[in-house]
């Protein structure tokens, strides 16, 4: 759990600009619907340089 809640304040502060100019968020969402049911998935990500984080749900 602590790796998520490191990775999750570093992507707020780069989102916002604290460390320099801020980074726009990309996101993704919608719904898949098969045999098994309809299932809702999605994810926010940001980018900087190399650098890349995303948390999908």
């Amino acid at each position: 759990m602590r790796p998520v809640a490191i990775l999750l304040t570093l992507a707020l502060l780069a989102g916002c600009g604290a460390d320099g100019e801020p980074v726009q968020p990309t996101m993704n969402a919608g719904v898949a619907v098969g045999a098994g049911g309809v299932h809702p998935y999605g994810g926010v990500g940001l980018h900087r340089g190399p650098f890349s984080v995303f948390m999908g749900f």
